[in-house]
């Protein structure tokens, strides 16, 4: 098959590491275009219109003419404005997909976008993490996809085993419990017996946030419930990873992954500081957590995880 991802912007650069892992791992072919740059991580890029010259131009009518699927991402469907062209001109024929990575307006109105896909007898619906699962009830969870043999997302020999460097990446700090952290680590900057340092990685492009993370021993996610893209690249790291996942996000994991051995470090908002304490000294004693790497390089394996995208297409067409 013939995929066309299309977005508005590719969400924590999930898409691109889609299309290049359906290229390298099945028989399929992937193309992935995006429409606009938000918070300038600078993600890889395959079609950014803004950068087209008129071969650019040629090539997207092509592939919108030609591909067997198109895959929207986040809040993109067929009347997305690609330059002079939008997908419903070209979809006799095609698969559609509707990929969602929580936006805002579809965690604020999700009814909207159930209606809009059963009015349109849309099918092949997928969240990338579990508990979109409670807005989208009808879709299937595709995890997100994290290339753990790139050396940027493999653990750090040799890194100096102090200051602990515990480090955050929040993109928007009220959805991130950034204030509760900055509160925590300063206390226990005071507290521990052991150098700490406090890393908060923000408006940073993403190859320079994957080093610095990298350069840490323990990565602070966020406490909402589930975990972010920024914990699953710490968790390849070989980083201490420290969520507050709820019962129906582990459920779901354990359920898909088959196995009750989860690397995250539970962690509720009313004890950050203790978590944060008992782990700097875990971390300290034991050097460094190889479960984190390996629940990545072998559990979640991005082979075994690409192939839920054609199962589920497979499956409901």
């Amino acid at each position: 098959m013939r995929i066309l991802m299309i977005a508005i912007n590719d969400p924590a650069g999930t898409a691109i590491e889609f299309t290049k892992a359906i290229n390298a791992y099945t028989e399929h072919s992937c193309r992935l275009i995006t429409k606009e740059i938000r918070y300038n991580f600078m993600f890889e890029k395959d079609l950014h219109l803004p950068w087209l010259d008129e071969a650019g131009w040629a090539e997207v009518e092509e592939l919108l003419r030609t591909s067997d699927v198109f895959h929207f991402h986040m809040t993109a469907d067929e009347d997305i404005e690609l330059g002079p062209f939008r997908p419903r001109d070209f979809m006799k024929g095609k698969i559609i997909v509707h990929h969602h990575h929580g936006h805002p307006d579809f965690r604020g109105n999700p009814e909207k976008y159930r209606q809009k896909y059963k009015e349109r007898g849309r099918r092949n619906l997928l969240v990338s993490t579990p508990d979109l699962l409670k807005l989208l009830p009808e879709a299937t969870w595709q995890p997100n996809l994290v290339p753990v043999n790139n050396p940027l997302y493999t653990p750090l020999e040799n890194k100096p085993e102090e200051p602990i460097i515990i480090c955050h990446s929040p993109t928007r700090k009220d959805l991130k419990n950034t204030e509760e952290f900055i509160l925590a680590t300063k206390e226990l900057m005071i507290i521990s017996s052991i150098p700490v340092e406090m890393r908060i990685i923000e408006n940073t492009p993403h190859k320079e946030c994957l080093r610095l993370k990298r350069e840490s021993h323990i990565l602070f996610d966020h406490l909402q419930g589930y975990y972010g893209i920024s914990s699953l690249e710490g968790l390849s790291q070989g980083l201490t990873v420290i969520a507050n996942l709820d019962d129906w996000n582990k459920s779901h994991i354990r359920e898909y992954f088959e196995t009750d051995a989860l690397p995250w470090i539970d962690c509720k908002p009313e004890n950050i500081c203790n978590i944060l304490l008992n782990t700097t000294n875990a971390y300290k004693k034991m050097k460094r957590y190889s479960e984190s790497r390996k629940f990545m390089s072998e559990i979640w394996n991005e082979k075994k995880v690409i192939n839920i995208l054609f199962q589920t297409i497979g499956e409901k067409n």
